[in-house]
């Protein structure tokens, strides 16, 4: 069922907001269109009213000039001069003059005694004589004759070479003298050129200006462009003797709707009137809207807020806390109501042992001295829960700006670092049990070696205990001193013999027990006896020449701070590897390992281990450093994998390449160099007792 169906009322309160809006459209299109009206209107009477006062302009300033024109003339005419004299100033006088043709100079019965043309255009008499056109001057000159006074002629028309001619007038000037009639003074004027000196630039732009006849056909016109025909003003031009008409045709036409100013502004103010009713009949529609995407944006925010794992929590200025975040709640076990302490209270998350360290952070806050860089990097810090307990937090902190730009607070992003501690202490202690795995496991490949390195003291023991007996059980041949000389030495030997297996096996026992995690300060050398004597048992069971390089003096031991335990297995497992590839493609003569080390910068040691092998092949070279990875059967392919983490856990970096001036593989690690220096130890190679140099 509709909606109107349901409510009786819905459409007869329709029908009467759409008469309402009806009647007010109507209306605003009739005040509209009247007004529209009117403006076309007042723009047809303004383009009348300039065109009016164009003409008037222009006639009077061409009445103006004329008369200046006579006036030029009566100054020619106040006394006669000869002949000569007078031919120059009618020449001087028709230089500057525009529209000045001729002048001449008449006897009383109007013969022409003298003349003088312009110099600028072809003179009026080059098709016609100027008798033949004489007849309006001679009319002029008989009423100037009558009234005494200058007297303009009817303009006619002159003939000039090429087809063409020019509109002219004539204006007499008749000269006396002591009462008695010397002549006239003509001259000849063209209304063309007239026209064109007197009329303004910008008018000729806008009007075409014409002096018509009393028919209204035109005589001469002026201006850059024909007129319209519909904005026409014409005025008088009276003068002594004759009167002119002038015309004044506005170029434009009839206003046009968008190209007029005013039309336009009404047409404009009319849409903006009819789209501003629109708007305000949608504006009820959009606000509706805008309320329920507003209401549903914001359920939206408030459920992500609630749904997100990381703490959120807002704080102002002076640090009381405004806003948390479920999670947040749920992380340090306090309600929203719990958080919001009163002003000057500590908040019930902070672990009082650092209660002051962390009001000291918020003060530098208020002064400025927060640094930008913690918003990105974060900072780590510890709160504690309801129940007391202690846990680390990662808080990533900004400012919180309001809508006007104004600094209102702080917003913060906690994340609980409880599981991560949690992770990385169980990553430790997996460490540990590998390193300890692999120490075993070394051993366990050492035990043939540690058997045939035992065998050789067990065996010259046994030889030593052997012939000691035979010398208590054999008859005294010689002297009792020189046999009890013979016992003693075997006993001695036998002493040696016992302290050089003992020193084999606690070598391997501190190496397989050894637990310190702790990094410490130890010269190189330490490292090289500690792992040695465990290098030489397989070095000497392959015909290996080991060489141990160290610093001469008097140049210092490099130092360098370190897990002992860890890099000791680096060296070892980087030395085996490099005896083992050795073992078969090297001839014993040229088998080398040796072990180096230098201080290749202030903040670093270099330990190198170079052997004579084949070489790593490309396709190895790929795969060197990846888990589980080995070239022999009996290999783990843990080795170098473990080496490379053990260095980089130092902050150090494990390479390998070719050995440098022989043949063979370099494996290289840095260490970073303890801080302390310490004095020369003399050692260029180092040999432990009881074990022979091999």
């Amino acid at each position: 069922m509709k909606h109107a169906e349901l409510n009786p009322l819905a459409r007869p309160s329709r029908l009467r907001r759409a008469l309402l809006w009806g009647a007010l459209a109507a209306l605003l299109a009739v005040a509209q269109t009247l007004l529209l009206v009117l403006t076309v209107r007042y723009e047809g009477v303004r383009a009348q009213e300039e065109a009016e006062s164009a003409a008037l302009e222009a006639a009077a300033e061409l009445r103006r000039e004329l008369l200046r024109q006579m006036q030029a003339l009566q100054t020619l005419a106040i006394a006669p001069q000869p002949q000569q004299s007078w031919r120059g100033a009618a020449q001087a006088l028709l230089k500057p003059r525009q529209g000045l043709e001729r002048v001449e100079w008449r006897a009383p019965t109007l013969a022409v005694l003298e003349a003088e043309d312009t110099p600028y255009t072809p003179t009026l008499t080059a098709v016609m004589p100027r008798q033949a056109v004489a007849l309006e001057a001679e009319f002029a000159c008989d009423l100037a004759r009558r009234a005494a006074a200058p007297t303009f002629s009817r303009s006619y028309f002159v003939p000039l070479p090429g087809g063409v001619g020019v509109e002219v007038l004539d204006l007499c000037l008749p000269v006396q003298a002591a009462g008695q009639e010397l002549g006239f003074l003509v001259g000849t004027l063209s209304l063309q050129r007239v026209l064109d000196a007197v009329l303004p630039s910008v008018a000729g732009r806008r009007y075409e200006f014409s002096l018509i006849e009393g028919d209204g056909a035109r005589l001469v016109r002026a201006g850059l462009r024909r007129g319209a025909g519909v904005y026409v003003a014409e005025h008088s031009i009276d003068l002594p003797g004759t009167t002119l008409r002038l015309r004044a045709d506005a170029a434009a036409g009839r206003p046009g709707l968008i190209p007029n100013l005013a039309v336009s502004l009404v047409i404009g103010l009319s849409i903006a009137l009819s789209g501003l009713m629109l708007l305000l009949a949608r504006d009820v529609r959009r606000r509706a809207i805008a309320e329920r995407l507003l209401a549903e944006a914001l359920a939206f925010r408030k459920a992500m807020e609630d749904s997100l794992s990381t703490g959120l929590r807002a704080r102002d200025l002076e640090g009381n806390l405004t806003y948390a975040n479920p999670a947040f709640c749920a992380m340090v076990g306090l309600s929203q109501e719990e958080l919001r302490v009163p002003p000057g209270r500590l908040p019930p998350y902070w672990p009082p042992e650092f209660a002051d360290a962390y009001q000291d952070r918020q003060r530098q806050r208020r002064q400025g001295q927060w640094q930008s860089q913690e918003s990105r990097e974060g900072f780590e810090t510890v709160f504690v829960r309801k129940n007391g307990e202690r846990f680390p937090v990662m808080i990533y902190e900004a400012p919180l700006v309001d809508g006007h730009g104004r600094h209102t607070g702080w917003m913060s992003a906690v994340l609980d670092l409880s599981a991560q501690r949690r992770v990385e202490e169980l990553s430790r202690q997996q460490q540990d049990r590998l390193q300890a795995t692999a120490r075993l496991a070394t051993v366990g490949e050492m035990a043939s070696l540690l058997s045939h390195e035992l065998n050789q003291p067990l065996a010259a023991i046994a030889s030593y205990a052997a012939g000691s007996l035979n010398l208590l059980e054999a008859p005294q041949a010689g002297s009792q001193g020189e046999d009890l000389g013979l016992l003693r030495q075997a006993l001695e030997r036998i002493t040696e013999q016992a302290e050089r297996a003992g020193r084999v096996i606690k070598s391997v026992h501190d190496f397989v027990r050894r637990r310190e995690q702790s990094h410490e300060a130890v010269t190189v050398d330490l490292l090289f006896e500690a792992v040695l004597p465990l290098v030489r048992l397989q070095a000497r069971k392959s015909g290996t020449r080991v060489e141990v390089e160290l610093p001469e003096p008097p140049a210092p031991m490099p130092r360098v701070r370190c897990d002992r335990t860890m890099v000791e297995q680096v060296l070892l497992n980087l030395a085996r590897n490099g005896i083992q590839a050795m073992e078969t493609a090297t001839e014993p003569a040229e088998r080398a390992l040796i072990l180096r080390v230098r201080q290749t910068h202030a903040r670093w040691v270099t330990f190198s281990v170079l052997d004579a092998g084949p070489g790593i092949a490309p396709e190895v070279a790929a795969k060197l450093f990846n888990p589980f990875f080995t070239t022999r059967a009996e290999g783990m392919g843990l080795g170098l994998s473990l080496c490379r983490t053990v260095i980089e856990q130092h902050g150090g970096a494990l390479d390998f390449g070719p050995a440098p001036g022989q043949r063979g593989t370099e494996f290289r690690f840095t260490l970073p160099a303890a801080a302390e220096t310490l004095p020369a130890i003399p050692p260029a190679t180092i040999d432990l007792p009881g074990s022979a140099p091999v």
